[in-house]
């Protein structure tokens, strides 16, 4: 790769430093959680438009060459993935100005028991992992699917592998989760998990979220100094979730409060969608194309190109055969050029506030988290 080219860092019109890359392998998912789809699921992206594992690998190659330090994984259900172990393996064996990326997962625990020490093994350095609730009935309420048990022994899969530090991700919903907020903390509190707290943000499919009904970092924190004593942790820099230890520490619990208090000021993400756009915010309007630099024409491959025959599927993770493309050298100039022009349209702020705001087309599940 041209050391030229790679030289400059990821830094947008704000002075924004980015290292960290979200990466969605899939939009699919396993279960159907209420503020993320409807029950029927939504429009599935076409099997030809999405990233070989060789692409992604590609894309973050160029991204860790510019200065990302991080990589997370995404969906969907990132393990859906059948590939996943050797995502994970080729993403941490690159290397950059400041070394191998870490690499962490989002996920929904399902299949964790069986994937967590293979994952381990590969590099993977820890999972958030996607919990609302502990009550089995309203468990298959919000996710439209009775997987309670088998979430938990996920969790559990994980922290017997040593993907730590755990974390506990749970979005809070007024009238239905709100009153366990601190049974969550409590939860992850006693077994050594780092609980989260997520404001519930516009990005369901249905475009049915509503400001005046979401739980507010607020009303999380008066719920949780009922039961805690809260000590708020200096040093956010910038993640996502701002911390508070729990009766004196060390364990924490966190909210992630992106429209009452967003964090967009130090925001340090880009993301990879699951068809190879990259995009500045979860709120942009706008992408940028790089799965097309990847395979040298704007025309996304057809069934006949790819091999697959009349009512066939390309496998999530299957390499399409390449087209021909211009060199490599070239290609990396013009992914290099694609993360800059992406971060050249980046706004200050999502604008959630804003009444000109617009709740993006795409679904969380399909932007990846």
């Amino acid at each position: 790769m041209g050391g030229s080219v790679m030289s400059e860092q990821l830094v947008d019109r704000f002075g924004r430093v980015h290292r960290d890359l979200r990466i969605s392998l899939t939009d699919r998912c396993s279960l159907r959680c209420t503020y993320c789809m409807p029950a029927e699921g939504v429009p599935w992206l076409a099997r030809s438009t999405m990233l070989s594992t060789e692409e992604i690998v590609h894309v973050a190659r160029v991204g860790v060459s510019l200065g990302i330090t991080e990589i997370r994984l995404t969906g969907g259900e990132p393990l859906l993935r059948v590939d996943i172990v050797d995502v994970v393996r080729r993403l941490t064996a690159l290397t950059g100005p400041a070394g191998s990326p870490e690499v962490s997962l989002t996920t929904n625990a399902l299949r964790l028991p069986g994937l967590a020490s293979d994952l381990k093994d590969a590099g993977l350095s820890r999972v958030n992992i996607s919990l609302d609730t502990l009550d089995r009935a309203k468990f298959l309420e919000l996710t439209r699917r009775d997987k309670l048990v088998e979430t938990l022994a996920g969790i559990a899969a994980a922290d017997a592998a040593g993907l730590h530090p755990v974390k506990i991700n749970a979005v809070a919903m007024r009238g239905v989760n709100d009153d366990e907020v601190v049974a969550l903390t409590r939860f992850a509190v006693d077994r050594g998990y780092q609980m989260r707290f997520i404001e519930q943000m516009p990005l369901d499919a249905g475009h049915t979220w509503d400001r005046a009904e979401m739980v507010t970092q607020a009303e999380i924190l008066e719920r949780l100094r009922s039961a805690f004593r809260l000590e708020e942790v200096p040093g956010r820099g910038a993640a996502p979730a701002e911390l508070w230890t729990v009766d004196g520490g060390p364990a924490t619990v966190g909210v992630i409060a992106s429209v009452t208090a967003p964090f967009c000021g130090a925001c340090d993400r880009l993301r990879l969608t699951a068809d190879g756009q990259l995009r500045a915010c979860l709120f942009s309007q706008t992408e940028t194309n790089v799965r097309d630099l990847l395979r040298g024409s704007s025309d996304a491959p057809d069934a006949a190109a790819l091999g697959i025959g009349p009512g066939q599927a390309l496998r999530v993770g299957a390499t399409a055969p390449p087209r021909p493309a211009p060199a490599a050298v070239d290609v990396d100039t013009a992914l290099a050029d694609a993360y800059r022009r992406c971060l050249a349209g980046k706004k200050a702020g999502h604008d959630i506030d804003d009444p000109s705001f617009l709740q993006p087309d795409r679904p969380m599940s399909a932007i990846g988290g």
